[in-house]
């Protein structure tokens, strides 16, 4: 891809927005350029508390259209990618001194009414003393009312898209930083570097889409050479995973005293997730860590709950990520609108560039589309919006056929654990079938490099969704690095190594 063709749009972020908007862009007719500095869903997209949801306290804050909007989304992207997505009920237990059952009952009402559920069960009310929910808590908690949201693997959301948006003609280029972005008259000369080799080259296009999330202001300013901007309002949610705090397949919904909530949701099968936190966030969003402060606050917060405490010498993994909030001028963290924000400059003769700004993982198609239309107000009309009855890769299948789609694999692949076989129809749906290829026994799965991923797996994801590390496979491709050792994994890290170094080979 030399800089002499000119590409409709260059887009830059490689996190839900980025792909999202790049596949909805390219399935359209118009040329699409991708580049992500890290890995895709490196940053604010694999961070997340992993739910399909309307955003129930949201309610509070009189945010109706982007619930309604984001209750909507639920079941049109489990219908689009049911081995990634799947429906799970939430337990709201009853705190008294919190939020009175009234209003709780009230926006479940409102949540049940008006998002368009068509397959999602309704809400119901518990008796604690009777239902297996209230086995796990603490006594006092007679009362809780069950309500239906949505589970996401958000990193292989993120890379779907991108698949999805490759196969249909998008550039996606991964591990590559756009160092400047200077326009040209109508067009944008973006100058890229590879972060890995070094190598520089500049691609011209008609049109910059800005969706690097919590880097949006600074590649305004430091990139593209606007002042000094403030649009985002950086907050920091940080997550922790311990053991498995409870068998039932329900996730909890806990209030906290301090008027915020947390999760506490089943895990890759042997663990519990509990998050998040809200917090400004002041720093640079590549060096976010959990904090003892946050720590400390999700154990005690989720020990107000479970019977059994949970203290940070329970924890095995811990995430965070920065949110990078539209700036609404409220006065919280936990306050900071969750819809997203769209804002264009250019034309009539200045090349135009939209940047998106807040947003969250539920509603990133929808923004897709907004963004079509700000597009199509500069480059004209080419198709009409798609993605709603489009399978994302590996999703075409029924929302109700996951099991089915787990027996014809076994039936396939006689040789698979009945685990593995359930394991990769979730990651990978009915491609799962191109990764195992004439695989006949584990053997021809190659090397087993712990915790039944193989070097089919991993060649797979190197060849198909621009995994180029360990962390990249371990982390956000497959979270098999809950189960690997810390020697484990560096063996797949040098395997990914010669992997990258035969790739360089073969592009020279």
């Amino acid at each position: 891809m030399g800089a002499s063709p000119i590409h409709d749009i260059f887009v830059i972020g490689g996190g839900i927005n980025g792909c999202g908007i790049a596949r909805d862009a390219v399935g359209r007719g118009f040329s699409v350029v991708l580049a992500e500095m890290n890995d895709l869903a490196s940053g604010t997209s694999s961070g997340s508390t992993k739910l399909i949801h309307g955003g129930l306290r949201y309610l509070e804050f009189y945010e109706f259209r982007l619930v309604r909007e984001a209750l909507m989304e639920r079941e049109v992207l489990w219908r689009n990618a049911p081995h990634i997505i799947w429906p799970m009920r939430f337990v709201l237990p009853y705190a008294k001194g919190l939020r009175p059952a009234w209003l709780i009952r009230l926006g479940l009402f409102l949540y049940d009414h008006i998002g368009g559920r068509k397959l999602l069960p309704p809400t119901k009310t518990l008796d604690m003393a009777k239902d297996p929910a209230g086995k796990p808590l603490k006594p006092l908690f007679r009362k809780a009312f069950e309500y239906s949201d949505g589970w996401v693997n958000d990193a292989r959301l993120v890379v779907l898209n991108a698949r999805d948006a490759a196969e249909r003609g998008a550039t996606i280029r991964t591990r590559t930083k756009v160092v400047s972005a200077r326009r040209e008259g109508n067009l944008w000369t973006v100058r890229l570097e590879n972060v890995r080799t070094g190598d520089t080259e500049e691609v011209k296009a008609r049109l910059l889409v800005n969706a690097a999330g919590p880097w949006v202001d600074q590649v305004l300013s430091a990139t593209v050479g606007l002042n000094d901007v403030h649009n985002v309002r950086l907050v920091q949610g940080s997550h922790i995973v311990v053991g498995k705090k409870f068998d039932d397949p329900r996730a909890y919904f806990f209030q906290n005293k301090d008027g915020r909530i947390i999760f506490a949701i089943p895990y890759e099968d042997e663990f519990t997730l509990i998050g998040t936190t809200d917090r400004d966030y002041p720093g640079d969003p590549h060096d976010v860590r959990i904090s003892d402060v946050e720590i400390d606050y999700l154990c005690a917060a989720a020990s107000e709950y479970f019977a059994q405490p949970v203290k940070p010498s329970d924890i095995v993994w811990t995430y965070s990520a920065v949110r990078p909030l539209y700036d609404d001028g409220a006065s919280k963290a936990q306050e900071a609108t969750r819809d997203y924000v769209l804002k264009a400059d250019g034309g009539e003769g200045a090349a135009p560039i939209v940047n998106a700004f807040g947003g969250k993982i539920t509603t990133y198609r929808r923004l897709s589309e907004s963004m079509l239309e700000k597009i199509e107000g500069f480059l004209g009309k080419r198709g009409k919006p798609w993605t709603a009855n489009a399978p994302l890769p590996g999703g075409d299948f029924p929302v109700t056929g996951f099991d089915i789609e787990v027996a014809k694999l076994k039936t396939a692949y006689p040789f698979l654990d009945a685990r593995l076989a359930r394991r990769l129809t979730r990651l990978y749906g009915t491609r799962a079938r191109k990764l195992l290829g004439l695989a006949k026994s584990n053997v021809d799965l190659g090397r087993n490099f712990g915790a039944d991923l193989y070097e089919a797996e991993v060649r797979y994801l190197a060849e198909n969704e621009w995994a180029m590390t360990a962390e990249d496979v371990l982390w956000r491709r497959t979270k098999r690095g809950l189960r690997l050792s810390r020697e484990q994994a560096a063996v797949l890290d040098e395997f990914m190594r010669g992997i990258s170094r035969q790739h360089v080979a073969a592009a020279e």
